[in-house]
């Protein structure tokens, strides 16, 4: 059998592309897979820290793109990934969540006629506005065989005139992750000693919250982002806040002269956090405020409340039936979802089906009969 060629390129594919590999490798016979990185996360020292948090293997190919425009970036992957096919051949591409490098690959893939496996498929937004919608909804259409995390992906596929012999729901990777690793988190103290900060820098009566922001539509206007820390100064009020700030949020703080204003509350500034660190945080905040996806996830199979900083949710199972609040970027929605929290009053949730840190498993045993019927 040809390689199955697994890609990654940031940092949410690693969280969900580690127990993949590590069911290809234990699955009898193995699941022979060639690991290439885009190079689309370009902060190497990041890289190396959350593969080795992960467990996840070095990557045989690094393709070194690093950051461009989405045009540009998609385009230079699309280049350099054609001549990996070609020398190493592949029984198929497989590619996970909805970054550049997922749609880009899938299509170098599906040009070539080689199968485009899309493990985390039909998951909407159903805003166009947002660059990675446009990359779910392409991706899954070209791809032969889709891995769904949840029910409500399945029924969007299905009403996008896809097969439902194309589809196979095998709960959550980025969970098996999680439960993976969740005995290795790394305390909240030596996080904070590591950043220079006092070890009970967030202790309080009502714990601590923490919070992310990234994504472009929060931290690129100044009148938006200007708002939010305002409200995050609001909150830090009733309980300190741990703000790991990413490196385009902070470049945005600094450029719009916010930065004062975090100061003066009770902040605590984080740089960003290898995975273990991250865990170690989340499953140990009263609250988590964020605009990340998969954090989304993450909080509801922890079982702790979550503040998702957007208008919409491609993870609506984390709304109905997790510990997900949306409550877009209103000073005062937020304020009060996070006075409901500290008063007792949020979100129980539950974790979903199949969210049980066996998906990796069930693809490896999946694709592997898949591909074998095919012939590989």
């Amino acid at each position: 059998m040809k390689p199955v060629i697994c890609v990654v390129g940031a940092r949410p594919n690693y969280m969900k592309m580690a127990p993949i590999v590590k069911a290809f490798a234990a699955h009898q016979p193995p699941v022979p897979y060639l690991l290439v990185h885009t190079g689309q996360h370009y902060d190497h020292a990041m890289n190396a820290k959350l593969f080795g948090d992960l467990k996840l293997p070095d990557p045989d190919v690094n393709l070194e793109v690093g950051s461009a425009s989405h045009a540009v970036q998609t385009a230079e992957i699309m280049k350099r990934f054609e001549p990996i096919i070609d020398e190493h051949g592949a029984s198929a591409v497989l590619v996970v969540g909805d970054v550049n490098s997922t749609i880009a690959c899938a299509l170098v893939a599906t040009k070539k006629s080689i199968p485009v496996v899309h493990v985390e498929a039909g998951l909407r937004s159903f805003d166009r506005g947002m660059p990675e919608e446009i990359n779910r909804v392409l991706t899954d259409q070209i791809a032969d065989l889709l891995y769904t995390t949840e029910a409500g992906a399945t029924a969007n596929l299905a009403r996008e005139g896809i097969a439902e012999s194309r589809v196979q729901f095998v709960g959550n990777v980025m969970i098996d992750s999680l439960r993976a690793n969740l005995a290795q988190a790394v305390p909240v103290e030596q996080t904070l000693k590591s950043a220079g900060h006092a070890g009970d820098a967030l202790s309080s009566p009502n714990g601590f919250a923490l919070v992310t922001l990234h994504r472009p539509s929060n931290v690129d206007d100044p009148a938006t982002l200007s708002g939010l820390v305002d409200t995050l100064c609001e909150a830090s009020e009733r309980l300190p806040i741990a703000f790991a700030v990413h490196p385009r949020t902070r470049s945005n703080l600094e450029r719009f002269g916010l930065f004062g204003r975090l100061a003066a509350a009770r902040i605590v500034q984080l740089p960003p956090q290898g995975y273990l660190e991250m865990l170690g945080l989340m499953s140990a905040a009263r609250v988590v405020m964020t605009d990340s996806g998969g954090i989304q996830e993450e909080t509801t199979a922890l079982g702790v409340p979550c503040l998702t900083l957007r208008e919409n949710t491609e993870r609506p199972i984390t709304v109905d039936e997790g510990t997900n609040t949306l409550v877009g970027r209103d000073h005062a929605a937020i304020i009060h979802a996070l006075d409901q929290i500290l008063g007792g009053g949020g979100k129980a949730g539950r974790s979903p089906a199949l969210w049980d840190g066996r998906a990796a498993e069930r693809i490896a045993a999946h694709l592997h009969a898949w591909l074998v019927a095919r012939g590989e």
